[in-house]
């Protein structure tokens, strides 16, 4: 892990952003104060309807059987669930356990869960037999002692009675680890502690409006952020948790239409699905009345439709490593929230390195990497991030986003490391050389374009052979290239670098030509 400075520790604990809490300590006053307030999964697989204290009872009958097969504190759980409520108890109990807690995107592959479940060693592995493209591979958690698969085994799992109380964990100690693909050919593994977290939780809850009604969570638990969304701050709220486990648009309108739920926002593409189905109309824009987008590219003519249409937009920054660095308070000036990324939240320093990356650090600033490696490459002494994101700061101290020096794409709020998808590609015969870029996307901010240089005798792939191809291979769907142009060569810095800059510049530039 990182080295934290001592001066900063100090800080952070004089402020009270960072407290002796757990995450544990978290839910437990919170389920305690309003345990029958609404817990509803909106699903034609697996709907749910109950209450805090419904979901608790079965984390804690949950926490009672892994306690009972020596699971305990510093303990490594992992889930790769959908929008469940199971994914909610096996969450809550961890933290019951003292545990560390590894949530695992549902729509990831056999290539990155066998790398994940490699990497942390846990102790517990519990998945869905199946859903969408998600399957039960038993070979792939063949090492992990206790394995429970929801729809066969999982209540096996069960212990007799409830585990009462909780089990005593370091507040400063690793609470979560969450995966997240970027500049590696691997996901990484960042580490967050119980204080790192309920800093975030608190944050997150203190920046949503206050009227912003009961929000539907159709964000993967699976991301660490939707986890904490979904799972923790309607608990530290005391508001109702209302999941879907599949993003269709009609149903949501539905949902909006019948239920009164209202949608906060997220990577665009949740809002603007909405607004482009057949079926929206005014009436639906009770549901909508604010955006708060991030997550991924927010271009101008998306907010600008969103606002003409009376929504109130805000942008934020953050990553997985530091969730929240800047925000556009939803009472900021229009021209602050529409067209920059805010401004330094609270607990958050922010400076710009002469090259213009963004350099960060705060009481929600991760530990570290599983990767000592990848840590020692991304953190300084000082206790400063480096993005890898180049910003412009505003004379009022708001941000916007410029260019990204890491090497990744954001498609809709997932990370593609344009390293992992241009190895499979190298491996098609026909392809010499390949460079993987973001292009931009209305509907998804960002998606992945491939730039191929053909070996001689060869013809040029089709989109159809590459995709088939990444499918072979293991790739989660989200990573295969939706663009191919052949190039004849690259443009190359002196020493033969491929300048990955001017690529996705000559694609905005072609997409503005052609549109």
């Amino acid at each position: 892990m990182r080295t934290i400075p001592a001066a900063l520790v100090e800080r952070y604990e004089e402020q009270g952003w960072w407290t002796r809490d757990t995450l544990g300590d978290l839910l437990v006053r919170g389920l305690d104060a309003a345990p029958d307030t609404p817990f509803r999964v909106h699903s034609t697989v697996r709907p749910f309807s109950g209450t805090f204290r419904d979901v608790e009872h079965l984390a804690r009958r949950l926490a009672g059987g892994l306690r009972a097969r020596g699971v305990g504190p510093g303990d490594v759980i992992a889930f790769q669930l959908p929008n469940w409520m199971e994914a909610a108890a096996v969450f809550w109990a961890s933290s019951f356990l003292g545990a560390v807690v590894v949530p695992v995107v549902h729509i990831y592959g056999r290539k990155e869960l066998g790398y994940i479940l490699k990497a942390v060693e846990p102790k517990v592995f519990i998945t869905a037999a199946e859903f969408g493209r998600l399957r039960h591979q038993p070979d792939l958690c063949a090492g992990v002692p206790v394995v429970g698969v929801v729809g066969e085994d999982f209540d096996d799992l069960l212990g007799p009675e409830p585990m009462p109380g909780l089990l005593a964990a370091n507040p400063a100690g690793p609470a979560v680890i969450a995966f997240t693909s970027g500049t590696t050919r691997d996901p990484k593994g960042v580490v967050h502690s119980h204080q790192t977290l309920g800093f975030e939780t608190r944050q997150l809850a203190e920046r949503y409006p206050p009227d912003r009604g009961d929000q539907l969570t159709a964000a993967p638990v699976g991301h660490f952020i939707g986890m904490v969304n979904a799972f923790l701050v309607p608990v530290l709220e005391r508001t109702p948790v209302n999941l879907a486990d599949a993003w269709d648009p009609g149903a949501v309108l539905d949902l909006i239409e019948g239920e009164g739920l209202t949608i906060g926002g997220g990577v665009p593409y949740y809002v603007t699905s909405l607004l482009d189905h057949p079926r929206f109309t005014p009436a639906h824009l009770r549901g909508l009345q604010y955006a708060g987008l991030g997550g991924s590219a927010v271009p101008a003519a998306v907010a600008e439709r969103l606002a003409g249409l009376g929504i109130t937009v805000f942008r934020s920054y953050g990553s997985t490593e530091h969730p929240s660095i800047t925000a556009a308070p939803y009472t900021a000036p229009a021209s602050k929230r529409l067209y920059t990324d805010g401004k330094a939240l609270p607990g958050v320093d922010l400076r710009l390195a002469e090259d213009g990356e963004i350099l960060s650090r705060g009481p929600d600033l991760c530990l570290g990497y599983t990767d000592d490696t990848l840590t020692e490459a991304a953190f300084d002494e000082e206790g400063w991030y480096h993005t890898g994101d180049i910003g412009v700061l505003d004379d009022d101290g708001y941000l916007t986003i410029a260019d990204r020096k890491a090497d990744f794409i954001i498609r809709g709020g997932e990370n593609i490391s344009a390293l992992e998808v241009e190895e499979v590609l190298l491996t098609l015969e026909s392809v010499g050389e390949v460079a993987v870029v973001a292009a931009p996307d209305d509907r998804l901010g960002e998606h992945a374009a491939a730039m191929v240089r053909v070996r001689p005798g060869h013809a040029m792939p089709t989109i159809d052979q590459v995709r088939a191809h990444c499918e072979r291979a293991g790739l989660a769907k989200q990573k295969w290239p939706e663009e191919l142009h052949e190039v004849a060569d690259f443009p190359r810095t002196p020493s033969g670098k491929v300048q990955k800059f001017a690529l996705r510049r000559d694609l905005v530039t072609r997409r503005r030509t052609e549109g």
